[in-house]
């Protein structure tokens, strides 16, 4: 059974806290899934990512492509990613199916704690994955360092 750990992104942006939990996640040998909500928004993610440091580089690719299956790691718009994930990795509240938390090695939801409606966003999704009964951890990196705050 997985757990879905919420990071509250306070002081680093999304383009340099991604990378960092994608090796982590490439670490532990699980294929991810970056979900988002807006395809333009993942074409950034995309570029971002390759422009990424030489000595960190993350193989991978933007849904759509020829070769799905075989990505490491695959930036998608939709609930299904052909590379059969271990880890989803949710950016811009994209959903996430409490079933999905159970079946997969871990969730992780990011969020912009510098905008208003995405931490509502995912204060809502913390709502509804604990009340279906998934395990969940919130971290914040407020004070410089991530550091867990809840664990449901």
């Amino acid at each position: 059974m997985g757990a879905v750990y919420f990071y509250h992104l306070t002081r680093q942006p999304l383009e340099y806290t991604l990378p960092v939990l994608l090796d982590k996640a490439r670490q532990a040998g699980w294929k991810i899934a970056v979900r988002g909500t807006d395809p333009a928004r993942m074409d950034w993610l995309d570029e971002k990512l390759w422009l990424g440091s030489d000595d960190g580089f993350l193989p991978h690719g933007r849904e759509g492509g020829p070769h799905d299956a075989a990505q490491p790691i695959l930036l998608t718009t939709g609930p299904q990613a052909a590379n059969e994930p271990a880890c989803v990795m949710a950016v811009d509240g994209a959903a996430v199916d409490p079933d999905e938390v159970v079946a997969l090695e871990r969730v992780c939801i990011l969020f912009d704690g510098n905008d208003g409606e995405a931490v509502q966003r995912a204060r809502g999704q913390w709502k509804a994955l604990t009340g279906a009964g998934c395990s969940a951890q919130y971290w914040s990196e407020e004070s410089g360092r991530w550091e867990k705050k809840a664990e449901a």
